[in-house]
């Protein structure tokens, strides 16, 4: 029995590497911190551009007859007040729900004013150097040794307060954390050979900068600007705490923890309630934040 060796031709297409974007998406998909992190952020924004819709009660509406009534798993709460009520009778489902846009607006707001001043300064330092470079870190190194809670009292205390009054502070006083990343980042790659290329073709230093830089250190500025708005809602429910921040009616997270500090030991779920909300909120924009530098990351940390 004779055995013929044949040789068979495959036409098949040649393995391809999965594609930067298939490769992020898949570290996603298994990522828990930012699933987790993503889908607390997104119920949470749900929650406050349907605030109009889901909340029951008007939020500043008071009714003293009906003061600190309990959550409806109380013994005495009822559905009328799913969350129970102030000290002053206004629900507190239609003040938490409204209290979530108050955050998210001032996180949001405080961190695109923060980016755009840190962005601009760090990328300047690191892509020109020398001089510019000197200045702009001492400005840098000026502003990391100054407080920010203090700074941010004495401000409101002398200007007086309000919303936009806390968004220009938060927004002023947070951009160090882009300046340094962007400054890192641009140093990294300002000799790479693509922006050699373009500096040999005439391509202005603006043009450059906006076009070909700023593109490839977007990843890391993203991550910052988790970090940030995080942080932004954090002062803001201090400052609303102690006094100086947003001002009532207005229904603030930290302004409603505040109001409730004096009934702990007879209405501990004033405090619980938002304070509750307010760690869902910051856990949830930081676990997005850790996630998203986790799976940018060229090695893929996990």
């Amino acid at each position: 029995m004779t055995v013929q060796s044949t040789e068979f031709e495959l036409d098949l297409p040649e393995h391809e590497a999965p594609s930067p974007r298939a490769i992020v998406l898949r570290r996603a998909r298994h990522h828990s911190g930012f699933l987790f992190g993503s889908c607390g952020l997104g119920l949470i924004i749900l929650l406050a551009l349907a605030a109009p819709l889901l909340a029951p009660h008007n939020p500043i509406e008071q009714n003293l007859l009906a003061r600190l009534q309990p959550p409806v798993w109380a013994g005495t709460g009822d559905w009328n007040h799913v969350l129970g009520t102030d000290q002053l009778g206004r629900d507190y489902l239609s003040r938490l729900l409204y209290g979530a846009q108050l955050s998210l607006l001032i996180g949001i707001s405080a961190m695109i004013i923060s980016g755009l001043i840190g962005t601009l300064l760090g990328v300047l330092a690191g892509y020109f150097g020398g001089r510019v470079d000197l200045v702009i870190t001492f400005i840098i190194t000026s502003r990391l040794s100054m407080p920010i809670v203090l700074i941010a009292l004495a401000v409101a205390a002398i200007f007086g307060s309000s919303l936009q009054l806390v968004i220009v502070i938060l927004g002023f006083l947070l951009w160090d954390g882009f300046a340094i990343v962007a400054r890192s980042s641009t140093l990294q790659i300002r000799d790479a050979d693509f922006l050699l290329a373009a500096r040999s073709l005439g391509m202005p230093a603006w043009r450059l900068i906006l076009f070909e830089l700023l593109p490839n250190i977007k990843d890391a500025l993203i991550v910052v600007a988790t970090l940030e708005m995080a942080h932004a809602i954090l002062l803001e429910s201090a400052l609303s705490f102690l006094g100086l921040g947003v001002q009532p009616p207005r229904p603030s997270w930290g302004l409603m923890i505040a109001e409730g500090k004096d009934y702990l030991f007879f209405e501990p779920w004033l405090i619980m309630i938002p304070g509750a909300a307010l760690f869902l909120l910051v856990m949830s924009i930081n676990l997005l934040g850790d996630g998203l530098r986790d799976i940018s990351a060229p090695e893929g940390r996990s």
